[in-house]
């Protein structure tokens, strides 16, 4: 990898891991759900009018923003609205690379590899020291619904394997059209009118560059980028640098929402972030399958 590409990729998964900061922040401006449909409708707009049209079909659209834009952006906003840290989120939704090992097991027929076994029980273990730490400090509930959100992100990023975007930036903004409608009646129905448009009409300086920050920056700059680098270099390659985004994650939300970083927490960060290496590393060894559970049949 070039060094300007190597700089590229680190400076995705820092602003990927800062941007569980942002969110904190913009909790305090928005509702949650108002919030992610708000990052959703600029993410969306105008950018959709100048990516050209989809480039796979809308059952992949549809399938991948309402289980990454609706349920995986929802419960996380939910979450950490509720109580979960920001740099404990970072590091918690990496559990997504076992969910989605899992999952491409029952539907691709991927079976993992030992190593790649191994790496999800380390993962798991991880996530159980974090949820020890999470249960002297803060609220478990808001802890499984971040658990939620890499389950739903797992699932969203099954049905982008199977849908192969050729253009990973025109794939991320017609997905962004799709949670808006969703999100914006789940917040009417959870949140309440009054409580949304006391939000608009305050909206200030903070909470505009919030929108434009997790909008454009983390979701079309991000994404565009990644699949940039995706399309030039193996995702052996380009993955582990993933890997680096609870680690700006914690730092921001140390350095700036000034979250203290528990010695137990660092043990779980250990092992959530070498058990995700493994799993996403690992090569998956594929299997031979009945014809009635080949993917098309189960997506029916």
């Amino acid at each position: 990898m070039r060094p300007a590409h190597l700089c590229l990729a680190v400076l995705v998964a820092a602003l990927w891991g800062v941007n569980f900061t942002v969110i904190e922040i913009g909790l305090e401006h928005f509702p949650p759900l108002l919030f992610s449909a708000l990052r959703f409708l600029v993410a969306a707009v105008p950018a959709v009018f100048l990516v050209g049209r989809p480039k796979v079909a809308w059952k992949w659209i549809v399938g991948v923003g309402l289980a990454l834009g609706v349920a995986k952006f929802g419960l996380l906003f939910i979450g950490m609205d509720e109580g979960m840290p920001a740099g404990l989120s970072s590091l918690v939704l990496q559990i997504q690379a076992v969910f989605t090992a899992l999952i491409a097991f029952v539907v691709l027929g991927e079976r993992p590899t030992r190593l790649r076994a191994l790496g999800m029980a380390v993962a798991l273990g991880g996530v159980a020291l974090a949820a020890v730490d999470e249960g002297t400090a803060g609220p478990l509930g808001a802890f499984a619904l971040v658990i939620a959100a890499a389950v739903c992100w797992g699932v969203s990023n099954v049905l982008t394997r199977r849908a192969a975007p050729p253009d990973s930036l025109n794939f991320m903004v017609w997905v962004s059209t799709v949670p808006v409608l969703p999100l914006l009646g789940l917040s009417l129905l959870r949140e309440g009118p009054s409580r949304d448009l006391d939000a608009l009409r305050a909206l200030d300086w903070q909470g505009a560059g919030v929108i434009l920050y997790v909008a454009w920056i983390t979701t079309v700059f991000g994404f565009g980028a990644w699949g940039w680098l995706l399309r030039r270099h193996p995702a052996s390659t380009v993955a582990p640098f993933s890997l680096l985004v609870p680690v700006f994650g914690m730092s921001a939300a140390a350095l700036f929402l000034h979250e203290s970083v528990t010695p137990l927490r660092w043990g779980a960060a250990a092992l959530l972030v070498g058990g995700v290496a493994l799993t996403s590393l690992a090569p998956a060894r594929a299997r031979r399958v009945d014809p009635s559970r080949t993917p098309e049949a189960v997506a029916h």
